[in-house]
């Protein structure tokens, strides 16, 4: 399934009228479910006025890393830059959190509601050097529908 054929899937998950958590499971699962190189799939949020994040819905296996400090991790840094961070290689990078030993790359797309950095979306990968300007793009086009349902 190609991402243009994700999209109305995805608004149609966040129109429902179910509470958001369950809206955002519904997205991760889909995502990891019809995107093959999508092993892990999560939605971490600022935590409250902490400089950490808090991991809310995901589909994949549980993880330990329920809390990450703002800087720490890929995560963390996306908190601290507000840029989109793709790791072709989890190996080569120095401040990594691994979240389970199969992981070989992942990217993160910040979340931004009303130009604030609320949280972003997690994707792990078992494969090496998956994800392209195409998954950026299409995480984008995600969060920016998350966000209306945050606003």
């Amino acid at each position: 399934m190609t991402f243009d054929n994700l999209k109305p899937l995805i608004k149609d998950i966040l129109q429902e009228k179910v509470p958001v958590d369950t809206r955002l499971t519904k997205v991760c699962e889909l995502l990891k479910e019809t995107v093959p190189y999508y092993d892990w799939v999560g939605f971490y949020f600022k935590n409250s006025d902490k400089d950490e994040l808090k991991l809310g819905s995901f589909a994949g296996e549980p993880t330990d890393h329920v809390i990450i400090p703002f800087g720490k991790g890929i995560c963390g840094q996306v908190a601290v830059s507000n840029k989109n961070f793709v790791v072709p290689d989890v190996k080569a990078q120095d401040n990594y959190i691994a979240c389970s030993i199969y992981v070989k790359a992942e990217i993160v797309v910040p979340l931004f509601v009303n130009g604030e950095n609320v949280g972003q979306i997690d994707i792990d990968s078992h494969t090496a050097d998956p994800f392209t300007e195409e998954d950026e793009k299409f995480l984008e086009f995600v969060n920016a529908k998350v966000a209306e349902i945050l606003e």
